[in-house]
């Protein structure tokens, strides 16, 4: 692993939390919910999230309003990405339904995919024809910024994962993403075989990685050290706290930590300098009570143990620098401040709520109605969001209603799609 670095190249995170994590199964996001996310991930410095699915019906309105916020500035400079199949109708589908303006679009290169999941619908040639018109359709379409996922890379032909790859770069993608579908590489096999396939393509590479064998942090951070040391730059995808299907992807904080913390990376690698990793605790508790799911108490930098310390020997050497037995500060990751719980009368806002209940609640956030016209239609949305989310709806959520009433409205509309057939 020993490569020259090229140290102007960086490694960015984008995100897949609102398309890979709420596909985890069992769990998912409300699209307030979802849009939460996209917001603590601006807020963060996350390069891009991949927002949703614009050829899903039910995605459409939270998709426009979304991208609506980034036209507002309120959802900036985070890049906001679809995730659409590498075929033509897809891609009209995706630039007719939704004002979409990055996409991803994937397809399957494996020989076991090919043979177990097309059933000889497709040869590796058609794989190639149907991708590279999908990525002609896209560019003429005017999508920005186009990213080519080979889906289970990792068991993909070396050599036709090149061919692959070099024909979306010859037809106009800006990235290729290497898909550990499966979690199949180990950190040695995705470092030779990113190095190899970035040195080939000389595009920047995206790591997609799967946890299950349980090395996705690691797999992800090789990946990236590879792309770069190839003369790229690196994407890790990522999702919050690690949600995914199966065993999961790769936890967004402890790709960040990794990459700045591990010895044979930190100070060596350039991650994204937009990154406030004091943001991690926020983003981390919200998406544990979004999707319902507790955060393991041993989670790098987020887990209640994290920072904790209880054997003489350990307390001992803690108490006297923490360096003894930390390698990075609670306070970094946004901790350190108690958590207030009340536990005398609480007035919450929900489906039920009247107009006093409501504006009590309003004013404890500190905000204010300009008249009963204004409160009430802030009041019918709220009853709606909760209705949406089936959970008490955070003092962020409430805020975000307030602020932008008509893009929250848009958020939950749904309307089925007629004659269904």
């Amino acid at each position: 692993m020993n490569k020259v670095k090229a140290k102007t190249n960086k490694i960015y995170i984008i995100d897949v939390t609102n398309r890979d994590g709420v596909q985890t199964s069992r769990l998912g996001l409300a699209k307030l919910q979802k849009t939460m996310i996209n917001m603590y991930l601006n807020d963060m410095g996350i390069y891009q999230s991949e927002f949703g699915f614009p050829v899903t019906h039910h995605e459409t309105n939270y998709l426009n309003a979304n991208i609506e916020l980034a036209k507002l500035g309120v959802l900036k400079p985070i890049i906001l990405s679809g995730w659409i199949r590498a075929i033509k109708d897809d891609v009209i589908k995706a630039t007719t339904f939704t004002n979409v303006e990055n996409l991803n679009i994937s397809i399957s290169t494996s020989d076991q995919m090919i043979q177990g999941k097309f059933q000889g619908k497709y040869t590796r040639e058609d794989v190639i024809k149907e991708m590279t018109e999908a990525v002609d359709t896209a560019k003429k379409k005017g999508i920005k910024r186009l990213g080519v996922n080979a889906e289970d890379a990792s068991r993909t032909d070396m050599n036709y994962l090149i061919e692959f790859a070099c024909a979306a770069r010859d037809h106009g993608a800006f990235s290729i993403r290497y898909c550990d579908t499966l979690g199949y590489d180990d950190p040695q096999t995705i470092y030779d075989r990113i190095y190899k396939l970035a040195r080939a393509v000389k595009l920047p590479i995206e790591v997609h990685c799967h946890n299950d064998l349980g090395m996705v942090v690691a797999n992800s951070v090789l990946g990236a050290k590879a792309a770069i040391d190839a003369g790229v730059d690196a994407y890790v995808n990522t999702t919050v706290n690690g949600m995914g299907e199966r065993a999961g992807n790769a936890d967004l904080v402890s790709v960040i930590l990794a990459i700045r913390y591990a010895s044979g990376l930190s100070g060596k690698y350039i991650l994204d300098e937009k990154i406030k990793l004091s943001n991690a605790w926020r983003i981390a508790k919200y998406a544990s009570y979004a999707f319902r799911i507790p955060i393991p108490i041993n989670q790098p930098g987020v887990g209640a143990n994290a920072f904790a310390h209880e054997s003489g020997i350990h307390a001992d050497g803690a108490l006297k620098d923490r360096r003894n037995y930390e390698l990075y500060d609670f306070e970094e990751l946004g901790r350190g401040e108690p958590e207030i719980i009340e536990t005398g009368r609480k007035i919450t806002a929900g489906e039920y709520s009247g107009i006093k209940g409501f504006r009590n609640v309003y004013d404890t956030l500190e905000i204010k109605f300009k008249d009963d016209k204004e409160a009430t239609t802030i009041l019918e949305l709220v009853r709606y969001a909760n209705v949406h989310t089936q959970q008490p709806l955070t003092d962020d959520e409430l805020k975000f209603i307030a602020k932008y009433p008509d893009i929250a409205q848009q958020i939950f509309t749904m309307s089925p799609l007629k004659n269904i057939k």
